[in-house]
């Protein structure tokens, strides 16, 4: 560890990605001398409220946002200041939507604790009304760096992206959504403007890093992990930055053990991590820091649920 000390803060990440579990893989527990910044996360959960019945074939008994929310609750007993993000996809997919809309999921998941949540194609279903609804019921933002809603009904209730603090350290957090035109009606979108993702995400970290001097910045993507085609995917998105750390993602159903990394613009690591649908897994990602530096990360496996 002697061997971190001589680096900057961007550099103690970026270090420590590069050997990712193996040597300096730290163990999922508080540490003597480090502290840490825990990031839970979901993703196209699907408006899974209960676990699959017993009697289904491929997760008989699995899953359910009330096991997550439970999951959720010992975690923040043991430390208050967990993050916890989502990457879209939270509704749609069972009856409780279509009958509720987004109202409930809204309500369920101000109630379990999260501190924001990227936009999703699903999310337009009902259209940009019921989103402004469900937001009245909301108390965590919604946010997305690369939809303009300038004259819809959801015009300012929508960020482009926070600013979190953690045991002095500055999280800076944006989110890129998928491409709607094709994918989602045109009536459930309106005026709805789609920015491209790359040079969204090009934007949005020079000024968290540049301007809001974040030491750790993430993005929240509901573009998907990766395509055969050129298609803008996490991937991408992660080749093609500087300051991005991480992209936890979406839309692709990417069931991941544990964390993936790309190399960006600088030829250094970023994590990419995805967690399936139907709330199924929660992912996790842990920082160590020393003495308010970003010290390594703890590549820890992902969380199955039930």
């Amino acid at each position: 560890m002697g061997g971190f000390t001589m680096l900057n803060r961007r550099k103690f990440i970026k270090g420590a990605l590069v050997a990712g579990a193996g040597l300096w893989a730290m163990p999922s527990m508080a540490v003597n001398g480090y502290d840490k910044i825990t990031i839970f996360h979901t993703n196209d959960m699907h408006c899974h409220f209960e676990p699959f019945a017993e009697s289904d074939p491929r997760f008989p008994g699995r899953g359910g946002m009330n096991r997550i929310s439970a999951y959720m609750k010992h975690a923040r007993e043991i430390d208050p200041d967990v993050l916890f993000f989502d990457c879209g996809d939270f509704c749609q997919g069972t009856p409780y939507y279509n009958f509720f809309k987004s109202e409930l999921v809204f309500k369920l998941m101000s109630e379990m604790g999260y501190h924001a949540a990227a936009v999703g194609n699903h999310e337009f279903d009902f259209g940009l009304e019921d989103i402004r609804n469900g937001l009245e019921h909301a108390n965590f933002p919604l946010i997305s760096s690369n939809y303009d809603f300038t004259g819809t009904p959801v015009e300012g209730l929508i960020k482009k992206n926070i600013v979190l603090e953690r045991k002095g350290v500055r999280i800076g957090v944006y989110g890129l959504g998928i491409e709607l035109q094709g994918l989602v009606g045109k009536s459930l979108y309106g005026n709805t403007v789609y920015s491209d993702p790359i040079e969204t995400a090009l934007a949005m970290e020079e000024y968290l890093h540049q301007k809001e001097k974040c030491d750790l910045i993430v993005c929240l993507s509901h573009l998907g992990f990766s395509y055969d085609s050129q298609k803008v995917s996490d991937k991408i998105i992660a080749r093609k930055t500087r300051y991005t750390d991480v992209i936890i993602g979406g839309h692709t159903h990417v069931f991941l053990d544990s964390p993936a990394e790309e190399l960006n613009a600088e030829r250094k690591p970023v994590v990419i991590n995805q967690v399936g649908w139907a709330a199924l897994m929660l992912g996790k990602l842990e920082f160590y820091i020393e003495k308010q530096k970003l010290s390594f990360i703890d590549m820890s496996p992902n969380i199955n649920i039930g």
